[in-house]
């Protein structure tokens, strides 16, 4: 029988990890359209499942990245996590740990120059990280509940 593994403590060395990796992941990838790190930090075989926007390949995902998120700077979506909400789960292989779970709430607002942003929408993610060469790589999202 395996072991059972429940949400990591919220000031675990792990926990506070994958906290950063969230924060520098959207605020490079999303918020700032660092398009070249954004596709080192995900997956070759990445897959996004969004309620609204169906099922994405990596491909897909870029190139809607670059068209519905970065494409108009003047007018720009930006994504904030509900800090509280962040929830991380271990994934182990014969003890080795080789992954996360990171489950959440997030808040997207629209973004003009010399304007407050605006609220859009709240949503809730489950992300699956996978740790490969030390390095947390985005492999599955889901994206539900979109309001």
């Amino acid at each position: 029988m395996g072991m059972a593994n429940a949400q990591v403590s919220k000031n675990s060395d792990l926990f506070l990890a994958l906290k950063q990796q969230d924060s520098i992941f959207f605020e490079r990838g999303f918020n700032l359209c660092d398009l070249d790190y954004l596709n080192q930090a995900t997956h070759a075989d990445l897959v996004f499942y969004h309620d609204q926007g169906g099922v994405q390949n990596k491909s897909v995902f870029m190139e809607n990245t670059k068209k519905y998120i970065c494409s108009d700077p003047g007018k720009k979506p930006i994504r904030k996590v509900v800090v509280e909400s962040l929830e991380v789960f271990p994934m182990y292989e014969n003890g080795v740990l080789y992954g996360v779970i990171q489950t959440g709430i997030h808040d997207f607002y629209i973004r003009e120059k010399e304007k407050a942003d605006v609220h859009t929408s709240r949503a809730k993610f489950i992300h699956l990280y996978l740790l490969e060469d030390g390095n947390w790589v985005l492999k599955e999202v889901l994206s539900f509940d979109h309001k």
